[in-house]
């Protein structure tokens, strides 16, 4: 089978119709470029060229070789540059696991990003929950996910992409939405509370549990959900109050009141609330790193 080196020498003299100026093109003598094409000949056992000692044409073979040739030459190069852009996570496909309330927040940012800087990686997005994230992480079905904090599961790695706190959301029947900010938890005291689910929305439904706890207060539990937008739904019906965070409030459901907390120093830090990005630490997916690359600059140029 011929190679691209003699495919590439044939081309060369071809265009030039002279074997000095072709070897000159090439950057070699011109002994190993007519051997190049001597080895092609007998390959494809045909003569490619009429050679005289004033003039070089091409054969009728030659003439039926060279539009295929250039063809063979660029797809070979246009596939080095396809393999090296997916070596270096410039294209390819990722596939994005994100809470509700990521695509609220860090989700939108992450989108403008790659659009910019990862133009032609493919993008697959998935709502999950964050233990199921956890779980297709686990299985390899997942390259990134946006979630909550849990429990750590072996070979998945996890790193901070975004802080914030909680805000208490109220319907706007209720005497708390009337009531001057900020709120206390102890006006919580009694309350409906819309709890988040303990199995699938455990970091928060831990976290308000203990919260209310260690302020001596007493919520009444009323409903669960899994997301927040559940959540906000059930306020905005009235059934009850609920703590989310504070990037819910740039979708104001009607009938819904935010209100900030007064939250004494000595649990300043449980009103904090941490989105995570997490990945496998064996993903080959080299646009794994890049979006990495990129959540990082994000965190620290937001």
């Amino acid at each position: 089978m011929f190679s691209l080196v003699q495919l590439e020498c044939f081309v060369a003299v071809a265009e030039e119709l002279h074997f000095g100026a072709a070897a000159d093109r090439l950057r070699i003598t011109q002994p190993p470029l007519s051997r190049q094409i001597q080895l092609l000949e007998r390959e494809l056992g045909t003569l490619l060229f009429n050679r005289t000692s004033r003039r070089v044409n091409l054969t009728a073979a030659g003439q039926s070789l060279l539009p295929n040739a250039r063809r063979i030459l660029d797809l070979a190069a246009k596939s080095a540059v396809d393999v090296r852009r997916v070596g270096s996570g410039a294209t390819g496909t990722l596939t994005i696991a994100y809470t509700a309330m990521a695509a609220m927040s860090a989700l939108p940012l992450l989108l403008r990003r790659a659009a910019d800087e990862m133009p032609d990686v493919s993008l697959v997005l998935r709502e999950l929950v964050t233990t199921d994230q956890m779980d297709e992480l686990v299985k390899g079905t997942v390259d990134l996910g946006l979630l909550r904090p849990l429990v750590g599961r072996p070979g998945i790695l996890t790193r901070p992409v975004m802080t914030e706190h909680l805000v208490a959301a109220v319907p706007i029947g209720s005497h708390l939405a009337d009531k001057p900010e900020p709120l206390s938890l102890l006006d919580f005291h009694g309350e409906p509370l819309l709890m988040y689910s303990p199995s699938q929305a455990r970091y928060f439904h831990d976290l308000l549990l203990n919260l209310f706890a260690a302020a001596g207060s007493q919520p009444v539990i009323i409903q669960y959900a899994s997301q927040v937008p559940a959540l906000l739904a059930f306020v905005q019906a009235g059934l009850g109050l609920t703590l989310v965070p504070e990037s819910a409030q740039r979708f104001v459901p009607d009938g819904v009141v935010f209100k900030t907390l007064a939250i004494p120093p000595s649990l300043s830090e449980r009103t904090r609330i941490e989105l995570d990005v997490a990945w496998r630490d064996d993903n080959d997916n080299p646009a794994v790193q890049k979006v990495l690359e990129i959540f990082q600059s994000a965190v620290e140029n937001p």
